[in-house]
């Protein structure tokens, strides 16, 4: 079977999840799938390659294979809203960002086919990143967790406008130490305000299942989410959605010093 992940292993405190920048498709997905599902739109392009700097800083990471389309690893395995009331996709969604469907009349997975994907796909992720966030609160008594997303700058079914170039979340102040909060949050806007970018902190995305679940600062493991605007570092509108060294590499002036803010906070320091 082919591998669910890509482990690169660490050894700071630092775990970077990915979970949504794989494009494999489960065997026979593609011919359920319309045409324009088939691009895989909604994939956060790019990422283990923005932040392939992070290495340097001894962090441990962790990215997705397969596509959202087969499973949302940043959903809850019992597939609850995590925005209750405004537009979001689900665990195994039905429909794009935009609300166009993603796949083909009658080809929607059932409930028994949701639960099998949830543990062939969604189960192996989220064991890895518990072993990856136990070791590293073994080896340092605390663990630090930051969970990598982008998205298309304009989605008006989810969003209002053109969303902030960076986009923290903190599950309202509760995935991590307030001062670690602060120090990064800081970091940031000081580090946008240098490259004439924007951001906010618990904005439209406070935080997935991934930040909420993991983050539990009362346990030493503290963790944040970063949704990024796509079009500070690609080509978002097309395929084939390509990489622009250009923007990326102001993009990483910011984000480069707020890992390090990150990699570097320790407890009670």
């Amino acid at each position: 079977m082919e591998p669910m992940f890509d482990l690169i292993r660490g050894d700071g405190p630092l775990v970077i999840s990915m979970p949504h920048c794989g494009t494999a498709l489960s065997p026979g997905l593609a011919e359920r799938l319309t045409p324009e599902a088939l691009t895989l739109r909604d994939t956060d392009w790019h990422i283990p390659q923005l932040y392939a700097f992070a290495e340097r800083l001894g962090a441990t990471r962790l990215s997705a294979r397969f596509s959202r389309c087969v499973v949302d690893l940043n959903r809850p395995p019992d597939g609850a809203s995590l925005y209750p009331g405004q537009a979001t996709t689900g665990l195994c969604p039905d429909t794009l960002f935009d609300g166009q469907p993603l796949y083909k009349d009658g080809q929607a997975p059932d409930a028994a086919e949701i639960a099998e994907r949830v543990a062939r796909y969604w189960r192996p992720y989220h064991d890895a990143l518990a072993a990856e966030l136990a070791q590293a609160k073994a080896r340092h008594g605390f663990a630090l967790l930051y969970d990598a997303h982008s998205i298309r700058s304009r989605v008006p079914r989810l969003f209002d406008g053109r969303l902030p170039d960076l986009n923290l979340g903190t599950a309202r102040g509760t995935s991590a130490a307030p001062d670690l909060i602060a120090a990064v949050v800081a970091t940031m806007e000081r580090a946008t305000a240098a490259e004439g970018l924007t951001c906010v902190a618990d904005g439209r995305f406070v935080g997935g299942h991934i930040t909420r679940f993991y983050g539990r600062p009362a346990d030493d493991v503290h963790a944040l989410q970063m949704e990024l605007a796509q079009d500070q570092y690609m080509d978002e509108d097309a395929p084939p959605f390509a990489y622009r060294p250009d923007r990326a590499e102001r993009l990483q002036r910011v984000l480069r010093p707020l890992l390090e803010t990150l990699a570097g906070w320790r407890p009670d320091a």
